[in-house]
């Protein structure tokens, strides 16, 4: 593909168009917070204990995952829980993850908002459970989940900008875009948090910049199967990372994700010189040596390829015990915030790779394997009781 066709990608404007689109959605929603502190205290002062479940389908899925760690820490102080659960399985599986009489937030997190199970799973809540409450965050105000109706007290729609509505296969802005948005929803310190963006975007800028050297190089390298690996929320952003790069070189290469913890029992089997490892590192103190422990024993093993290490700061055995480093400037910040400027490598790679493998990034499955918004779901209805 030439560079003219290149630049034109839906894609690669997407990426590239994140760290401003941050700024902007937080800027959007500034305006909207107060209705967002109102319904969140109008449940507390309702229901002392609740659950919130961040839910979605696919890379909609690995937005709760990659936040919830976070958040539950956030919203402990109103007695309330959080967790994720994709609408797969709260679809196929109403019975074991949904409990009539605890009161339950439902966050739906919708790329277009039509996907049959994410609608399915609000349905099934909504019937199922007695104190329901629902909020969508979603890029598609034309959506069936933006559409529903429950009435203001118990439901919460938070349209992003257009720009978000990624016209790309893959999520990229969307995926990003709506992890700010529900930090910011469950944030006790708004003006703290909008000020924080504006470093993070600087950072996702510098991200580019760097992918911009880097990432031609590591295409060129030799490997076959990539894995991603990280803590706490890099749990979930290396979910998201190994989907991104599956996706858009048309499972050519075979992915996986992991802790870093996690990776020594069996998945590490995967090592050969033929795998890449990308290590995406914490800024606690405390989760970094775990960090570091993994990225010093891949590094010292005889049959490996190549180790890509990123992180929030820099340190001397992070260049040491890795062939190639991203260092953003973010060693003051939460991984949380790191995670932002953290996914643009991922979908750069992804992106440079499915160039050099002759694939389209914008359309990386002409065949329908997989679509934009899924197909062939067929919903069945639940008829029994929890």
């Amino acid at each position: 593909m030439s560079k003219v066709q290149k630049e034109l990608t839906h894609t690669r404007r997407e990426i590239e168009q994140q760290p401003d689109l941050w700024v902007k959605t937080i800027k959007q929603f500034s305006k909207e917070k107060e209705k967002m502190e109102q319904f969140l205290h109008a449940i507390g002062q309702r229901h002392p204990h609740a659950r919130v479940i961040f839910t979605g389908a696919g890379t909609s899925a690995f937005i709760g995952e990659t936040i919830y760690p976070y958040v539950r820490q956030a919203i402990r102080n109103k007695g309330w829980e959080a967790e994720a659960i994709s609408t797969t399985n709260l679809t196929a599986n109403p019975y074991l993850f949904l409990d009539k009489e605890i009161p339950t937030i439902l966050v739906s997190f919708a790329r277009s908002g039509n996907s049959p199970e994410s609608v399915a799973a609000v349905e099934l809540a909504e019937k199922l459970v007695d104190e329901f409450y629902e909020i969508t965050i979603t890029c598609n105000q034309a959506g069936a989940l933006a559409k529903r109706e429950q009435g203001k007290e118990r439901q919460l729609v938070l349209i992003l900008p257009e720009e978000s509505n990624d016209k790309g296969l893959a999520m990229t802005s969307s995926y990003s875009t709506m992890v700010l948005t529900a930090l910011y929803l469950f944030s006790e310190n708004k003006p703290g948090f909008e000020q924080t963006i504006l470093d993070v975007s600087t950072a996702g800028k510098e991200m580019l910049e760097i992918c911009a050297n880097l990432i031609p190089k590591l295409v060129e390298e030799d490997f076959s199967r990539i894995v991603y690996l990280g803590s706490g929320v890099f749990e979930g952003l290396s979910r998201e990372s190994a989907l991104k790069f599956l996706e858009l070189t048309a499972g050519r290469f075979p992915t996986m994700f992991d802790t870093s913890l996690g990776f020594r029992h069996g998945p590490k089997s995967i090592l050969s010189s033929n795998t890449m490892v990308v290590v995406y590192l914490s800024n606690h103190p405390y989760t970094r040596k775990y960090d570091l422990d993994i990225l010093k024993e891949i590094y010292a093993a005889e049959d490996r390829g190549k180790i890509v290490a990123i992180s929030g700061s820099q340190e001397a055995d992070v260049e040491k015990y890795s062939d190639y480093q991203v260092t953003i400037p973010l060693s003051d910040k939460d991984d949380i915030n790191l995670a932002l400027p953290y996914i643009i490598f991922a979908q750069l790679f992804a992106y440079e790779k499915s160039l050099h493998s002759g694939i389209s990034p914008d359309n990386p499955s002409p065949t329908g394997v997989i679509s934009r918004v899924v197909q062939g779901v067929q919903i069945y209805p639940f008829e029994g009781e929890l």
